[in-house]
């Protein structure tokens, strides 16, 4: 297809399919907002039963839910979104070592777990202001780079704050099959 004959095709493709674009886009939004909220709760709750594993749960099937629909908004625009795709891969991935080191219990399972679930949190904050930051109050006005280097700047130390102060990351690897 030439000139105008795949301009209009294009514009009929998406015409065709707004509706659909546009539900997951509501969905994907949604989770999206789960995931924060559900995330921090599990990061500020007590490290026991209860709340923290209840909440850690929850983001992470909604973080799944995220990773899915961000997927799916990719492929219909992959020029633009590929990035984005990107992070949701490795934001996802992370959270699925963080939980796989937590249930399985891994040597270094806290360590793994803090890492993964905290860097998982960190990227899907990325994904968030480098697909909005342009829209954002403030945020508007940084250069585009501070949209992937904010989030980072913060959430880092944040990871590292707790890897030096949980008391079980602080521990020497226990043998296997010894869980406290």
């Amino acid at each position: 297809m030439h000139g105008r004959w795949k301009h209009e095709f294009i514009r009929d493709r998406y015409t065709l399919y707004q509706p659909v674009f546009l539900t997951v886009v509501g969905v994907h939004i949604l989770l999206g907002l789960a995931c924060t909220v559900t995330g921090a709760a599990a990061m500020l709750s007590q490290k026991r039963r209860g709340r923290h594993p209840r909440y850690g749960t929850i983001y992470y099937w909604c973080l799944a839910g995220v990773f899915l629909t961000a997927a799916s908004l990719a492929a219909v625009r992959w020029a633009e979104d590929y990035h984005l795709f990107i992070l949701g891969a490795l934001s996802m991935a992370a959270a699925y070592l963080g939980r796989g080191a937590r249930r399985h219990r891994w040597r270094s399972w806290v360590r793994l777990h803090v890492t993964g679930m905290g860097a998982s949190y960190v990227l899907l904050v990325i994904a968030f202001y480098v697909d909005n930051g342009h829209s954002l109050p403030l945020w508007k006005e940084l250069p585009p780079i501070a949209y992937w280097l904010l989030p980072a700047a913060i959430g880092i130390p944040l990871i590292v704050r707790a890897l030096l102060w949980h008391p079980l990351a602080r521990q020497r690897d226990m043998p296997h099959g010894v869980n406290p």
